[in-house]
């Protein structure tokens, strides 16, 4: 691990490469402290989504894991998208592929299908439109069919299935990080911080949000405790969320609902993996065109909400 000198000088040379090759530094809100601070931007699935597309730049880092530069690479195929870690990947969107897709749509002809932007690219090109966290419930509502299929994350579409009337059929699949949340690692937490709010991703089971003060994305929680009035919140997502909260709200205290919640696949990026990889601009993230189109059908729909 780096020391501080170290790490200066790093994100020096970083800043000075990323001018150099005319690149963009995305990382989500899980990454490691040091690397969120030399990103051009911090944030959750729909904000680097958008960011991709919109931002300028000739080449984009994306520290993150790989379908988040894949969505990407799909929605700025005239940039060069590049993974610093490229065995970084989420197990939850391994869980599912585009054949049991296809399998599941024929056993449920006039379904629509939600796709959850934490999926391979060859998944989201057998989708109907893309979500996330923060926006399930608009994507679900706006869907004109009363049968809707939601891949990968169980968890997600029983959350989104409580705000709607439709028939909601979730695929059996899982975030590591999030589905092991316990009942029990809430009241201890509660217990430790009497008084501050608990706040949960819709990730986690069921009754665990049921026991959670506020449910939210990255970027609610991010927004949640930046307006609340409270000084003091229990955070029950991926611990790497901590580093901007303390940032940013100054006089607040933010603590881990769990401090295992942590996905190694997050942290894997590091400094010099960054530096290496505007140095190279390797390894590259390609999607075939044909698998990028269909998919790019998907989150753009989604982008249109």
């Amino acid at each position: 691990m780096a020391d501080a000198g170290e790490e200066k000088d790093l994100a020096t040379e970083i800043l000075r490469l990323k001018k150099e090759k005319h690149a963009i530094i995305l990382a989500h809100n899980y990454q490691r402290g040091e690397v969120q601070d030399v990103a051009d931007l911090v944030g959750d699935s729909l904000e680097l989504a958008r960011a991709a597309a919109s931002m300028a730049g000739d080449a984009i880092i994306f520290c993150g894991v790989d379908f988040m530069a894949e969505t990407a690479a799909i929605l700025s195929p005239e940039k060069t998208v590049v993974l610093p870690a490229p065995d970084a990947c989420c197990p939850m969107a391994d869980m599912i592929t585009a054949d049991e897709l296809r399998l599941v749509k024929s056993r449920n002809p006039g379904a629509a299908v939600v796709c959850y932007v934490n999926s391979t690219a060859e998944v989201k090109a057998e989708s109907d439109i893309c979500c996330t966290s923060s926006n399930v419930v608009d994507v679900v509502k706006s869907l004109k069919e009363e049968k809707v299929i939601i891949v990968p994350d169980r968890n997600l579409a029983r959350y989104a299935a409580r705000f709607t009337d439709k028939e909601i059929l979730p695929w059996d699949g899982f975030c590591l990080v999030h589905d092991r949340v316990t009942v029990e690692q809430v009241r201890a937490a509660r217990s430790l911080h009497p008084g501050a709010r608990l706040l949960v991703h819709p990730e986690c089971r069921p009754e665990v949000i049921d026991a959670a003060d506020h449910v939210a994305s990255t970027s609610g929680m991010i927004r949640y405790v930046r307006e609340s009035g409270e000084k003091e919140f229990i955070i029950g997502t991926e611990t790497g969320i901590l580093h901007r909260l303390k940032k940013d709200n100054f006089g607040k205290t933010c603590y881990p609902l769990s401090k295992s919640m942590i996905c190694t696949n997050m942290k894997k990026t590091t400094l010099p993996m960054v530096r290496d990889a505007l140095e190279s601009l390797r390894p590259q993230v390609v999607v075939p065109e044909e698998t990028a189109a269909k998919a790019r059908m998907a989150i753009m729909r989604m982008l249109a909400l």
